[in-house]
């Protein structure tokens, strides 16, 4: 199989078998910006969604606390500067303190490494009310002058949509891959497509879908009842040529742990494929 041509700004049209020898195969992309000295980071993830209210931070956060379970080191930058909601999910409070060096993450209960807007503001319910240049320049900050220390897996929780927020994430983080949040809805499916497209776009390989919201089961019997419909995620994963890394079901246990802020206390087995995808990179 001929070499995956990521470095090259036309992999679309070259002709080429390898990137072996190309000049734009080893280019710097010159809008990636340095992290902090003192991090040291393997892999960055973003998890992403075409739109907002389907669960993208609970997934992240459910990601996050079973790698963390595995025994890797975990990070979270809350990338979703004026809805964040990672700090509450895993009980954690601000002021982040730091040093000449830049500013230290908070640990949570379960050892993850967390930084957010939240933990910066002086009363966490004040809102941010902020232009996109100015957010996505905060973002690039907990990148650059965050001192995240030694993380095997930095996930990125982002804003939903295609706007300035993930372009500047997509353009200025190594990032190794992306994981898309969708639920059972036809209209969400096609955004699924967009935030497909746009990682296309920017060169940022797609490591799968996870589906959230897929169906309750009943408590007294166990049957599966699909509250927005039947899926098609499999369908859409198929013609996307991408792996379904899970479907969640809508649980109270889930809902309650969250609102605890004990968000890494519930084994979620639903998103084991994540797992694995995650562990080959």
């Amino acid at each position: 199989m001929a070499e995956e041509k990521k470095g090259c700004a036309s992999a679309s049209t070259c002709s080429k078998e390898s990137c072996a020898g190309c000049a734009s195969a080893n280019k710097k992309n010159p809008f990636e910006v340095e992290t902090n000295p003192n991090a040291h980071i393997k892999h960055v993830i973003g998890i992403v969604s075409g739109k907002g209210g389907v669960g993208k931070s609970f997934v992240t956060s459910s990601v996050a606390s079973m790698m963390a379970k595995a025994g890797y080191k975990v990070g979270i930058l809350d990338a979703d500067i004026t809805g964040p909601s990672i700090p509450k999910m895993f009980g954690v409070h601000g002021p982040a303190v730091g040093d000449d060096n830049g500013t230290f993450p908070i640990e949570a209960e379960d050892g993850t490494k967390i930084m957010s807007i939240n933990l910066l503001l002086e009363d966490e319910e004040q809102p941010v009310i902020w232009r996109g240049p100015v957010i996505a320049g905060a973002v690039k900050q907990f990148w650059t002058d965050v001192q995240w220390g030694d993380v095997d897996y930095l996930f990125v929780d982002m804003p939903p949509g295609t706007g300035d927020v993930p372009l500047t994430v997509f353009q200025s983080l190594p990032v190794d891959g992306i994981v898309i949040v969708t639920s059972p809805q036809e209209l969400v499916q096609m955004i699924v497509k967009k935030a497909y497209n746009m990682a296309g776009m920017m060169d940022v390989p797609v490591l799968g879908v996870v589906e959230n919201y897929s169906y309750v089961k009943c408590p007294n019997c166990d049957e599966e009842i699909h509250i927005y419909g039947d899926s098609h995620i499999e369908d859409v994963a198929k013609e996307l040529g991408i792996s379904v890394l899970g479907k969640l079901p809508m649980d109270q246990k889930f809902a309650k742990a969250a609102d605890a802020g004990q968000i890494f206390a519930v084994e979620n087995d639903y998103l084991t494929e994540a797992k694995t995808v995650l562990e080959k990179l």
